[in-house]
């Protein structure tokens, strides 16, 4: 009697549900990394609001009163809500502008933070 050549029904499925793990696993990876690169590409945006709102302060040369102030800025077709909150320092010449910036969609979250010193000019 010969053996026939191929593979048995349970070679088949187990071969298959190997295959369906495989594909799970490299889609949730794919996923993984769509929702990194979508984060990163936030950032990146959140950050030059950050910097254009920095070298805006000052590239005008003026002595900012302390306080807070918050506002709406548009990057990159993205909405992003800032906190500039200005505090003095010991030195009377210097103040202490801290600047953070978040998503509309989630605004206790920040995703950019920058501080930076003005000087009085005068």
């Amino acid at each position: 009697m010969k053996r026939q050549q191929g593979f048995t029904l349970i070679e088949v499925l187990i071969a298959l549900a190997v295959l369906g793990i495989t594909l799970a696993a490299a889609a949730r990876l794919v996923m993984s990394s769509t929702d990194t690169l979508i984060d990163y590409r936030t950032r990146t945006l959140a950050s030059w609001v950050a910097s254009n709102l920095v070298n805006q302060q000052l590239a005008m040369r003026g002595f900012p009163e302390t306080g807070a102030t918050q506002g709406n800025v548009t990057q990159g077709g993205e909405n992003f809500i800032y906190r500039m909150n200005v505090s003095p320092t010991p030195n009377y010449s210097f103040r202490r502008i801290e600047l953070a910036v978040s998503s509309v969609d989630k605004p206790d979250y920040v995703l950019a933070l920058q501080v930076f010193y003005a000087a009085k000019t005068e």
